[in-house]
Parts: C-alpha cells; structure tokens; sequence
C-alpha cells in the first residue's frame, strides 16, 4: 500500500513563519471516510516545526529552535532542576547495619593479623633467645629494642614471615573442614552438646593443629630468622609449603643431627592448640553472657548505640579470650617454639639491641630431648620468669587491637549518628 502526500500537507498541520491556513485533518482509525475532530493547537507547539517537511512523522526541529519541554519558561525543568537539588535519600538501616559489621570485622581483622605483626616477630625471638639478659617482660623495653632493630635493619626485619603466617591459617581452616566433612567430627558446637561432642569437637583442633604443625615450624623460621642472614633467592611466600614439605618428609636443606622429629611435637602442638581454643572459647562465652545479663535492665538505649552494638561486643568478646588464651598459654608456646627451632641452625636478632657492644645475631644452638626436659631446663637456667620472655611484647599487641577497636567503634558511632540525623 502506498502513502500519499495530500496536496496541503504542510509540516503535521504547522506552517513554518506561523502561517494562518487551514492545517491537514487526521483521519480516524476506527471510522474511514470520515474526518477526524481537529485538533486544539496549543499556542506553545506553534513554532515546533518538522524538518525536512516532506516526511510525515519526523521530529527533528529547524536549527535554532527547542523543544517546548525544555524552554526555560516552561515549569517542567523547574521541576527536574527541583529535582536534581535535593540530597539522596539516606541508606535503610538494613544496609547500614550490614556496612557497619562489615567494616567493623575488617578493622578487626587487620589489626589482628598484619598490624600487630611486628610484635609477633619480636615476641616470637623473645622466646627463643636463651642467651638475652632482659626478658621483655614490659611492653616498655620491648619496644625500645624493636625501634632499634627496625632502625638497623630496616622495616622489614619486623614484619619478616607475614605471608607465610597466612599459609598457617589457611592450612589449618582447610584441614578442619576437611577432616569434619569426612569424620563425624563436628565442626561447630550445638546449643545442646554432650561431654561425647565436646570432646570430639576438641580433638578436630586438635588434629587440624597437627595437619598444619611443619607449616607451623616453617612459618616460625621464617619469623625469627634475621634479615641479615636472609637469602633474597629463597624468601617467597611459598617456601612456607616447600620448608613445611620437606620437614614432613624428611628432605629439602640439611639439618643438625639436634632436629627433633615431628612425633616428638605433636603432643606440645595438640595441646597449645586445645588450650588456646579453650580458654579463648570460655571466656568469650562468658562475657557475651556477662554483657547480656548486664543489658537486661536498660532499655533506653539509643539508635545509633543498637546498631553499632549489634557487631562491637562480640568482636570485643573474642579480643578478651583471645588475650586470656594467649597469656595463659605463653610458657607451653615457648617451649614448642623451642623445640621446633632445635636443630635447624637458624640465626636470631639478638633481643639486647646489641647493647654494651654485644653481638647483632645469635644461633640457636639447644640440645633437648623433649618438651619435658625443655621445661626443665627453661626452669633450672633462667627461673620461671624464662616461660614468658617476650611477653611485653604480647601486651603491646593486645594493646595496640583493642586501641584500634576502640578507635573504629568511635568512627563508626560518628558516622551512624550522622547518617541518622540527615
């Protein structure tokens, strides 16, 4: 079927100059033959004229003229001006609350694992060094020492293993879900347990920890070995797995005749790792039940405090066992690490600061036959205050993560009280 152009078509009924002729009439659709009523010409449409005029339909407009819906005098961009103005409408709480948790558990988590690292490294050397006169037991003379060793070497001497500590952890998470998927042992203890579930709940850390304990002792190496000594070559982040490797099967780089087997550390490492999980366990339990005894009675709480108390206590929970579990364990890790060093003709940083001109480096040059005549040994030499060399300097890395969560917790209570109030 072919369209006709009428004789007086002129640009969909406009003429272009604002011309006074009678327009084109649309015919119906549903009655044919008959004229369609015409239609009222608005004055503001009378200049909208089609280009070119010969295609019917077409909207493009002659150069130097707009669209009445954008002319400035029009109400419609007043309105969409009025629109664009005016602020973004704040997040729901839902979102704020799962942004708040979020961001809560991340400071957390970097604090705990690469901020407080350089302690970790110090404490770690603190508690191999035998031949130190000072035991650190302050946070005080730890520091002093650890500012003198990063001066003198740099850095990197105090955050020297970081990555290979991660390979611990993500072995140690594999094996715990691996063993609970193939053994009834399970993984996360109901409301209602036995003394049989608690008991195998306790040996799946227990085995987890053996799994992971020559990547442990790699990882240990690679902490307290001196950034002197240190070979560029061979400073990866998986030599933790290749070092691990070949202490579990008996290869890789020659070892003193003084290295012990890895069945005389198994019952240590079981054991360290049982206990920490105990008491940590314990007694994040008992303040979260602390803490909901203790809420009980208030209820005129505000908003900002619901939301932020939500994700704060129990990561406030799990820093306070974590803290009781690694005091109360310090003197059995001091004797695993030890143990695990022996034999290995692994060079320390002198914990001194090489004070009174003594030496920079040290060996670990140690001859036990177990952790029973460790810790005789530790007991007979150095006295009882020898378990817990190092242990200012685990005092300055709880101090340190709880003084970010608390300065995190302040932020974040900040911004939820602004998001709120807008």
């Amino acid at each position: 079927m072919a369209f006709r152009r009428p004789d007086s078509f002129d640009g969909l009924g406009y003429r272009h100059g604002g011309g006074a002729e009678t327009p084109y009439s649309l015919r119906s659709a549903s009655t044919a033959g008959e004229a369609a009523p015409q239609q009222p010409q608005h004055p503001q449409h009378l200049h909208w004229v089609s280009s070119p005029p010969d295609i019917p339909g077409s909207r493009n407009l002659h150069t130097g003229e707009r669209t009445p819906l954008y002319d400035g005098g029009a109400s419609g961009e007043r309105d969409w001006d009025a629109g664009l103005q005016q602020p973004p409408p704040p997040p729901p709480p839902e979102q704020l609350n799962r942004l708040t948790g979020f961001g809560i558990g991340l400071v957390s988590l970097f604090a705990e694992n690469v901020l407080t690292h350089p302690c970790v490294v110090f404490r770690r050397q603190c508690q191999v060094d035998y031949h130190a006169r000072c035991y650190h037991l302050t946070p005080f003379s730890a520091l002093a020492v650890m500012y003198a060793i990063s001066k003198a070497q740099g850095p990197r001497a105090l955050w020297k293993g970081l990555g290979s500590t991660f390979v611990v952890h993500g072995v140690t998470l594999g094996a715990e879900g691996i063993l609970s998927e193939f053994t009834p042992l399970p993984r996360e203890m109901p409301q209602r347990w036995s003394i049989k579930e608690l008991a195998a709940h306790f040996l799946l850390k227990g085995l987890s920890a053996l799994v992971a304990l020559p990547f442990y002792c790699a990882s240990l190496i690679e902490t307290v070995q001196s950034e002197i000594v240190r070979d560029e070559a061979s400073s990866g982040l998986l030599d933790c797995v290749r070092e691990g490797a070949g202490r579990l099967l008996g290869a890789g780089a020659p070892h003193s005749r003084r290295l012990l087997p890895l069945g005389r550390l198994l019952l240590p490492a079981a054991g360290l790792a049982i206990l920490r999980y105990v008491v940590a366990s314990s007694v994040q339990g008992a303040a979260l039940w602390l803490r909901r005894r203790h809420r009980r009675g208030r209820e005129d709480e505000r908003a900002p405090a619901q939301t932020l108390e939500a994700h704060f206590p129990e990561l406030a929970a799990a820093w306070l066992g974590s803290l009781a579990a690694e005091a109360l364990a310090f003197p059995l890790e001091t004797t695993l690490h030890r143990l695990s060093l022996q034999g290995t003709r692994t060079i320390i940083d002198a914990t001194d600061g090489g004070a009174g001109g003594g030496p920079l480096v040290l060996p670990v040059n140690t001859q036990y036959d177990g952790a029973a005549d460790c810790a005789r040994s530790i007991r007979r030499k150095e006295g009882r205050a020898g378990f817990y060399r190092g242990f200012g300097a685990l005092t300055a890395q709880f101090a340190l993560h709880g003084a970010l969560l608390a300065a995190a917790r302040t932020l974040f209570r900040l911004l939820l009280q602004r998001a709120q109030t807008a």
